[in-house]
């Protein structure tokens, strides 16, 4: 079951990607958007907003970035499980969710524009992290239940020989 949520981060990573190389693709090129859905057309606005960048770099090359580094781990994942590996997906997908988040509210309060590729992004973050929590669940330890300390054996009684007598 838990291959499953891992092959559907991967999948998600993957979009992911695709909708941050086409923003970025916009950046490089210039290019306007296509993004009258629904009467939702502030895609251009947004993404030529001065909030667009930070330190200089387009945020979605950030984005490319992300979904990258999540691409790569979900795809260890598949072949290596390990819990190291999914902890370190929870983390990266957490810091894109917040993330997200942050931007979002920049859209709506700072902008007054909203875009649907920004937004498809933040789902996209925020289910990769549902998924990550699926596969590898935080769990904390209750005020009863003991440490999980690993004792070392007893060492056996130091053998003594003597020497040859003369």
């Amino acid at each position: 079951m838990k291959r499953i949520g891992v092959v559907a981060i991967l999948f998600l990573a993957f979009c992911g990607l695709a909708d941050s190389a086409y923003l970025a693709e916009h950046e490089i090129n210039g290019t306007p958007l296509i993004c009258n859905i629904q009467n939702l057309s502030g895609c251009n606005i947004v993404a030529d907003s001065t909030y667009s960048h930070v330190f200089g770099v387009p945020l979605a090359e950030f984005g490319v970035l992300f979904y990258g580094i999540l691409l790569v781990l979900a795809a260890l994942e598949l072949v290596l499980f390990d819990k190291l590996l999914r902890r370190v997906l929870q983390g990266f997908s957490l810091i894109g969710v917040i993330s997200s988040l942050y931007f979002t509210t920049i859209q709506i309060f700072f902008i007054g524009a909203f875009c649907i590729y920004c937004t498809t992004s933040a789902l996209i973050a925020l289910i990769i992290l549902v998924l990550a929590t699926f596969i590898e669940p935080i769990r904390r330890r209750t005020q009863h239940e003991p440490l999980l300390v690993q004792s070392t054996p007893p060492l056996p009684p130091p053998h003594l020989t003597m020497p040859p007598s003369a």
